[in-house]
């Protein structure tokens, strides 16, 4: 199972600072069934083991910085600790899945429904599709557009620049802390730009020149279970899959 994963996004299209791939167990282990989440957490361990499941396949790395040692220090030590005692394997596709084809800001545009998908950063470079932008069926007007994104990502909120005062149609996207690539989007010629995260003064000076629309780091990537789901349902068709039920991400809306 580890193999199919890794097939459909290859480790080395990996960031540099990542650690993507096997994280906890051992890789001969026969699996009796496979829950997959974005962040590994001591409940989403507790549900594993309530769905008879010893496999986790997470988008975040559980162990994404050295361990000086395993202890009940904090929630990555206590995890690993409860993953190894009850036989749990943990996996992780992150930034090879986001640069994948047909990987994280694939699962985006879909949600959205857009149409002839190009990479944001031009041609395609070893492989890696760091952004998208595509097109919406019909141009939209930006107040209508920004409620779409919310209804369709099922987000209590999102932050946005002023309205473009233009329909929107042209849509850059790029999951998680993708502030990044809001220069490619408007070289892509991008009527609005999607991302997860963006910080305060990334905001000024695009007025009237692209729609910003922020919708929260767990919220934009959120739907990369349904494509491990379907990742091992094709590929290992008797492996029971579980998407998490456990709700991991840290931030709420008040």
């Amino acid at each position: 199972m580890i193999d199919a994963l890794e097939r459909f996004a290859p480790l080395p299209l990996q960031e540099s600072y990542d650690n993507a791939g096997l994280q906890v167990g051992l890789t001969e282990a026969e699996i009796s069934g496979a829950l997959l989440c974005l962040d590994v957490t001591e409940a989403v361990i507790d549900e594993a083991i309530r769905k008879g499941c010893n496999l986790v396949v997470a988008h975040h790395p559980l162990i994404f910085r050295k361990l000086a040692h395993v202890s009940d220090g904090n929630y990555v030590e206590r995890a690993v600790m409860k993953a190894i005692k009850n036989d749990v394997v943990i996996v992780a596709a992150h930034t090879n899945m986001d640069n994948a084809e047909g990987g994280v800001n694939f699962k985006m545009a879909e949600k959205l429904g857009l149409e002839k998908l190009e990479p944001l950063q031009g041609p395609v470079v070893d492989g890696k599709w760091s952004g998208v932008v595509g097109t919406l069926p019909a141009p939209m007007a930006a107040n209508v557009f920004l409620q779409m994104v919310k209804h369709e990502f099922g987000v209590a909120s999102l932050r946005a620049n002023d309205l473009l005062q233009r329909p929107v149609q042209r849509v850059a996207l790029c999951g998680g802390a993708g502030s990044f690539m809001l220069g490619d989007a408007l070289r892509a010629g991008a009527d609005a730009f999607i991302t997860g995260e963006m910080g305060y003064h990334e905001f000024f000076g695009y007025e009237q020149k692209i729609q910003i629309c922020v919708i929260g780091h767990y919220e934009s990537e959120q739907f990369t279970t349904e494509i491990f789901r379907d990742i091992i349902q094709r590929d290992c068709p008797g492996v029971k899959t579980f998407i998490a039920e456990t709700n991991t991400n840290p931030i709420v809306y008040l």
